[in-house]
Order: structure tokens, then C-alpha cells, then sequence
């Protein structure tokens, strides 16, 4: 018997969904409730729909399902991915080599995850995680201190001179103006 509603089959239930109440997506249409996440069950809209496939998700399960694995992509350690590498059908692309590095003392790490950054106080490689910025350098916040006194900086105490940081007090001591009425007693002959 033809379909005279018009409506075309829902890709979840089967039954007929009209226009007033279909979503199409991939070319397939879906009741506006049935157009959910076929993990997680949450309602989906244009903006929060990842197809795979025949298959419906929200971006998140998508993600998790068919995102990349590992420490490091927001899932933690305990998504570590045992099983083998899918065959995508690219050819892996050859690389350049690689300069020799004339710095000693970088390590195999942070050429495997592309760190370039160098802290200048300890010359390991600082990592987004660990980065603060000062006198135009990255440094680790642990690295992070006054050159003389050792007090931990923040942008609002921080000074630097010659690509070394100081806290205030330390700069003005050491640095800063010298004479009578700036704190230091005027030698009189």
C-alpha cells in the first residue's frame, strides 16, 4: 500500500515520520524523538549529531567510540588502546629528517611529542601543562622564581633583566636607582 502522508520511514523505529516531525541526516530521516545518541541516549540536534556509518551519535560517545585513544586525548589512562591500528587506506607520508639538535641535553620525549620549548633556568622541555611565560620565554612554574631570593613569581611581581626574572624588591635592590632619598644613604665626603 503507498504511503500517503508523505512521510518517509524513521531509521530507528521503522514507522512513518511526516515532515512536521522528521530529521534527516546521512539521507536518512528520523523522528525529532528518536534522533538520539545510540550510546548514551541523549537527544541530538544539527549541532551535536557525529554520524558513522549507519549510526548516530553525540559527540562526545563519538569520540570515545571512534576518536583517538590514549593518555593524553581526555580519557586518561584507563582508555589506553590495546587493539591494532585500523587500516585507514592512506600511505603513511615520509618524513623529513630531522636537524641534529646541538643542545646535549634534549631528550628522545620531547622530539617523539614535538616539544620545542626550552626552560631557560633548568634547559628541560616545558610542556603546555606546565607553562608560564616571562621575559618572552617559556619557563616551568616550578622554574618559575626570583634568580636571587628564590620567591615564586607571579605576573604581578615579576621584573626581568638579561633574560633572568626577579621579584621587585629584588630588581629595585640590585637594579634599580641609587642616590639620596631612593633608600640608600648618599656617601657625603
Amino acid at each position: 500500500m503507498p504511503n500517503l502522508g508523505g512521510g518517509a520511514k524513521c531509521a530507528a523505529c521503522e514507522k512513518t515520520a511526516y515532515h512536521a516531525e522528521e530529521i534527516q541526516c546521512n539521507g536518512r530521516s528520523f523522528h525529532k524523538t528518536c534522533f538520539i545518541c545510540m550510546s548514551c541516549r541523549k537527544g541530538l540536534d544539527s549541532t551535536t549529531v557525529a554520524a558513522h556509518e549507519s549510526e548516530i551519535y553525540c559527540k562526545s560517545c563519538y569520540g570515545k567510540k571512534y576518536g583517538p585513544k590514549g593518555y593524553g586525548y581526555g580519557q586518561g589512562a584507563g582508555a589506553l588502546s590495546s587493539d591494532p591500528p585500523r587500516h585507514t587506506g592512506l600511505q603513511p607520508q615520509e618524513s623529513k629528517p630531522r636537524p641534529a639538535s646541538s643542545n646535549p641535553s634534549e631528550n628522545k620525549s620531547s622530539q617523539k611529542f614535538g616539544c620545542s620549548d626550552r626552560c631557560p633556568r633548568c634547559s628541560k622541555a616545558v610542556y603546555a601543562a606546565e607553562k608560564v611565560m616571562g621575559a618572552g620565554k617559556p619557563w616551568h612554574k616550578t622554574c618559575f622564581r626570583c634568580a636571587l631570593c628564590g620567591k615564586s613569581l607571579e605576573s604581578t611581581n615579576v621584573t626581568d633583566k638579561d633574560g633572568e626574572l626577579y621579584c621587585k624588591v629584588c630588581y629595585a635592590k640590585n637594579f634599580g636607582p641609587k642616590g639620596f632619598g631612593l633608600g640608600n644613604a648618599a656617601m657625603l665626603d
